[in-house]
């Protein structure tokens, strides 16, 4: 199930099929306005409720639906909840948007775009070919953050981790969107980033350049302290040769160079993913 499940929430990701509205993180800002308040400070047990409520839902619609018409309803359910983790518009366009105004020579537009790809990355004092670099990054971030963690969670713990994790994505970007502290929130993704960006990241040593990947990858894994973004992001820059010279705009150089990167990196998931299941490691 996580196989096919994951096929078709990367085609309907790809075509777009899925309306803004009926996105998971869409949807998820409107359950949250009851229970989470962004003017003030909030409770822990609020805040874990807030967390665990839509993953415990869930859990018990699986468990309800569980054998029912030989499978196929609990195989619909995969499907959808795939569907809505993996569909993000919002990074969608703004990368094209991106690209596209790397391409008419438009900086001052790639920069507002590039802050809008990624917020969390500062952009002040860097050069057309750094920010190219810079944005490159923000490729790998988040082609993990949004689709390759999410793929990780939906194969080992099926949608109850698919959900879990980006419930707990959602509340630290409204709360860095907001500037208010959300309890256990940060302390918990930095858990369930822990595993999967060590495993994917393994990814680009495996698609990239293995001898210089592998000697980043090391020390960042051995050290647990080690954030999610430095694994990706460091891994992705050593797996990869950025050209120095290129047809392609300025900004686009190193941006491209690591997206195709990305590229492969999902590939070699996804073939894994075929063999665990051909050999029934995973259903």
């Amino acid at each position: 199930m996580a196989l096919f499940a994951l096929l078709v929430a990367i085609l309907v990701e790809r075509l777009r099929l899925l309306p803004n509205a009926w996105q998971f993180d869409a949807l998820l800002s409107k359950y949250h306005k009851p229970l989470v308040n962004e003017q003030q400070k909030q409770s822990l047990s609020m805040v874990t409720l807030a967390i665990l409520l839509p993953a415990a839902i869930v859990y018990l619609l699986s468990w309800l639906v569980s054998g029912l018409l030989w499978g196929s309803i609990s195989l619909a359910l995969w499907v959808a909840i795939a569907v809505l983790c993996f569909s993000h518009n919002a990074q969608r366009q703004a990368f094209k948007s991106y690209i596209q105004a790397a391409c008419r020579a438009d900086p001052q537009a790639c920069f507002h775009y590039a802050n809008e790809l990624d917020s969390s990355q500062c952009l002040d004092s860097v050069n057309e070919k750094e920010l190219g670099e810079k944005v490159g990054q923000s490729v790998a971030w988040i082609n993990y953050r949004y689709y390759g963690a999410i793929a990780l969670y939906l194969i080992i713990l099926g949608p109850v981790g698919a959900v879990l994790y980006c419930t707990v994505r959602f509340y630290s970007e409204q709360s860095r969107k907001s500037e208010v502290s959300l309890p256990v929130v940060d302390s918990l993704l930095f858990v369930l980033d822990w595993l999967p960006s060590r495993l994917f990241s393994f990814g680009y040593v495996l698609s990239g350049h293995f001898r210089l990947a592998i000697s980043t990858w090391l020390p960042l894994a051995l050290n647990p302290k080690s954030s999610a973004r430095d694994m990706i992001t460091h891994v992705a820059v050593a797996a990869e040769t950025l050209p120095e010279s290129s047809s392609a705009p300025i900004c686009l150089q190193s941006t491209i160079a690591l997206l195709q990167l990305s590229k492969r990196n999902f590939i070699l998931l996804i073939t894994v993913l075929s063999l665990m299941t051909i050999f029934g490691v995973v259903s």
